[in-house]
């Protein structure tokens, strides 16, 4: 498939989503609310924060769980319940940055997910830390697609908004990997608690610049409320769906641990889907819904999702349990990916001004199938040459899709919206990752288990898995 288009076809169908002129005095009221500088600056560090922390905790994990005496099972908590979290209410917050203010919805959510990185690093009690992860995923959704409609609010349509996009791609590209590194020499030189701890200077100092850098931005609430009811019921949706994949990587498949969850999840989107059409001011407009770009770009995001949370986790264990480097090494060897990921977004722009999104996304896409072709021939020892290059395909790949996938979804969407625009393409890309982190490690232990004598043998299988997920974006 190819789900991507053109930037200039993406303005001609504004009309997809049906903004109505009290939308488009929202349109308005949100182009004036521009950033600088410093602002996207901001925005970019805020979103780097949130996303570092899936990885970066991932390295912790083995000293979280021998100073807290914690079984191996329980410890795996302190990353499903942040995931949990911030994926279940993403799309509650997208909405909430819409009726009530993007940059006070930000400030919240930095707020909270600042408190809770100190909550986090101070635990002496498992319950605490895995509390304070459930409270710090909640507050990275509400900074997360504050942030993304921060920037399409706040940069008109054209070049300058593809430019601070491509920016924003590169951010979440460079945080998964910068995770792997950061957490390694964080851990090794200092302690476990340091990986919260970090983000309580850069917290603080986003709560005392956004004031005064950011614009305040947000639909005119005249008769307008938030769908309680939807909320709930969407956050249950998700929440429940990200339990059942998180539990599906560590039970198995057909475990009550993984049905029950998927069970509640679809009664709760039948649930949520017979709401909406009753409701006057539904939390997700079905014209939204019927909008093409963004009906592609979720889909985009939710491979891209699945291949890369997957991808480096699965690349990391092989790199120390196979090729024995430290947690420190294996970071560094996949570094370049974050890096050829930065040049991506920062290019990306002049890219799509020559080629056209939907040019750039099969561009891209296909890079990252290369990647893992690549990838599918990891040694069973020894050195491996030709990883260098296949990351960094891989890298080229992910940040281009999710630099594409983001200009694709918000083009011809009104302001009023670009907030939930936010929360339905990180959600979307959040259930990709937990997918990925349950299927490729999966696949990787089934190959395992039918007698190979090399563990590589399950993980160049779960490279082409990976690969997989890569060609169906093309």
């Amino acid at each position: 498939m190819s789900p991507g288009m053109r930037y200039q076809d993406a303005i001609k169908q504004r009309g997809a989503a049906a903004p109505g002129r009290a939308h488009q005095r929202a349109d308005l009221q949100g182009r004036a609310a521009g950033h600088g500088r410093l602002g996207l600056a901001l925005i970019l560090v805020a979103s780097f924060m949130v996303v570092l922390d899936f990885s970066i905790v991932n390295v912790a994990l083995s000293s979280i769980q021998r100073e807290l005496g914690i079984s191996a099972a329980s410890v795996q908590w302190v990353v499903t319940a942040y995931a949990i979290a911030f994926g279940g209410l993403l799309i509650l917050g997208g909405r909430a940055c819409d009726l009530y203010g993007r940059r006070r919805l930000f400030l919240a959510g930095i707020g909270v997910f600042t408190a809770a990185s100190l909550a986090g690093g101070l635990a002496r009690d498992p319950v605490l830390l895995i509390v304070s992860r459930v409270v710090q995923g909640g507050g990275a959704a509400m900074v997360a697609p504050a942030a993304l409609s921060l920037i399409t609010t706040g940069f008109p349509e054209g070049p300058r908004r593809t430019r601070a996009l491509g920016l924003y791609g590169a951010t979440a590209s460079v945080g998964f990997v910068a995770g792997q590194v950061l957490g390694g020499v964080l851990v090794e030189f200092l302690s476990w608690r340091s990986v919260f701890l970090v983000n309580v200077p850069v917290g603080l100092t986003a709560l005392l610049l956004a004031p005064r850098v950011l614009r305040e931005s947000r639909l005119p609430r005249a008769g307008r409320h938030l769908d309680v009811v939807g909320a709930v019921l969407i956050t249950l949706t998700v929440g429940a769906l990200v339990v059942a994949v998180s539990q599906a990587g560590i039970t198995g498949l057909g475990s009550a641990s993984m049905l029950i969850p998927l069970g509640v999840s679809a009664v709760a989107a039948v649930t949520f889907v017979a709401a909406e059409q009753r409701h006057a001011d539904p939390l997700v407009r079905p014209a939204l819904l019927r909008a093409r770009g963004l009906r592609s770009a979720s889909t985009l995001m939710l491979l891209l999702g699945l291949w890369n949370g997957g991808e480096m986790l699965v690349l990391s264990l092989y790199l120390q349990q196979v090729l024995h480097m430290s947690p420190l090494a294996a970071g560094l060897a996949i570094a370049p990916q974050g890096i050829i990921g930065l040049a991506t977004g920062l290019l990306g722009g002049r890219l799509a001004g020559r080629l056209g999104i939907q040019r750039v996304l099969v561009l891209t896409s296909t890079a990252a199938t290369a990647g893992f072709a690549v990838l599918t021939q990891l040694p069973a020892g020894g050195g491996y040459r030709p990883l260098l290059t296949a990351v960094m395909l891989v890298g080229f790949g992910t940040a281009g899709t999710a630099f594409g996938s983001m200009v694709t979804a918000s083009a011809g969407i009104a302001d009023s919206d670009q907030g939930l625009v936010g929360g339905v393409i990180n959600t979307s890309r959040q259930l990709g990752a937990a997918m990925g982190a349950a299927l490729l490690p999966a696949v990787a232990d089934a190959v395992d288990r039918t007698g190979h004598s090399s563990l590589a043998a399950g993980d160049r299988a779960a490279m082409l898995a990976g690969g997989v997920a890569a060609g169906l974006a093309t």
